[in-house]
């Protein structure tokens, strides 16, 4: 399977090109922060008018790895609408969609501070969801080693074959993991903010989605030079 595999918490992961985490372990695919929805709650509010194809394709690469997984656990961790009345707005395609993926399958919705529960759709509501030895939440706390959460949209800017490219991340140290957004229309937060360089320890670590993915110290000033040759399969 493309991706990068790594350990955390002495769980052999798979971070997926599309911003997906992959836990063959216990069959399960974890994504977060799908932010459903958001061109139309931008829309309702009074807000520039944006190609409303963000659902489609953002279910479309969904569809995507939980097929090629064959996923028999999925967590969603959190944030899946832009709010609660993206969830009310969602067309019936969509929603049909969505109940396919669903079907044969152990959900699992995490609550976000964007949508409490998607209540409407079945599965199981959680503010946490604990599977040893992994916690899955929508904020980190680092209250606990093994954590793995979302919410922060994490970006890094790395030099790559000459550029200088910015792309999501997934953020890691000894005790959190944090998944970058999976939503089409989602935007970031570069790892060298604040809020990110204070709560992660300093040998964290940034693994960039897309093609090829790296795994580099995490930025926290200037762009740091990718390796020459990045391993897609490089366990810690």
């Amino acid at each position: 399977m493309e991706g990068y595999a790594f350990e955390f918490a002495q769980a052999q992961l798979t971070a997926l090109p599309s911003g997906a985490l992959w836990w063959h372990g216990r069959q399960c695919l974890i994504v977060s922060d799908l932010h459903l929805g958001k061109s139309e709650r931008i829309a309702r509010r009074g807000g520039s008018l944006l190609p409303p194809y963000e659902t489609t394709d953002t279910l479309t690469r969904l569809d995507h790895d939980i097929m090629t997984t064959g996923a028999r656990i999925v967590v969603c961790l959190g944030d899946t609408f832009d709010d609660m009345d993206s969830e009310q707005a969602l067309s019936e395609e969509h929603r049909t969609w969505i109940e396919r993926l669903m079907a044969g399958r152990r959900w699992v919705w995490i609550a976000g501070n964007h949508d409490p529960a998607p209540l409407e759709l079945g599965g199981t509501h959680l503010d946490a969801f604990y599977e040893p030895p992994l916690i899955f939440r929508h904020i980190a706390t680092g209250s606990a080693r093994g954590e793995v959460s979302g919410h922060y949209h994490p970006k890094a800017r790395v030099a790559l074959q000459g550029r200088s490219l910015s792309r999501p991340c997934f953020l890691r140290d000894e005790m959190r993991l944090i998944l970058p957004a999976y939503g089409t229309y989602t935007g970031g937060l570069r790892s060298s903010d604040a809020a990110l360089t204070t709560m992660m320890e300093p040998r964290a670590t940034a693994i960039l989605t897309g093609t090829p993915m790296v795994e580099i110290p995490m930025p926290r000033g200037a762009a740091p030079t990718a390796p020459q040759r990045p391993s897609l399969a490089q366990p810690r």
